[in-house]
């Protein structure tokens, strides 16, 4: 296998969906979330009309 030196522990490597999340984290989301139903569905209806 390759040696990567920049990577000493690759074991010990923290990826984005290992990380823990609070609540804030989850309701920023959902929000983020809204918004973009809102854009993507509910402004081009109303503007149908």
């Amino acid at each position: 296998m390759d040696d990567h030196s920049h990577e000493p522990d690759p074991d010990k490597r923290v990826t984005a969906p290992m990380q823990e999340f609070g609540s804030r984290e989850v309701g920023i989301g959902a929000a983020v979330t809204l918004v973009g139903l809102l854009i993507a569905y509910a402004i081009p209806f109303l503007a149908t009309f």
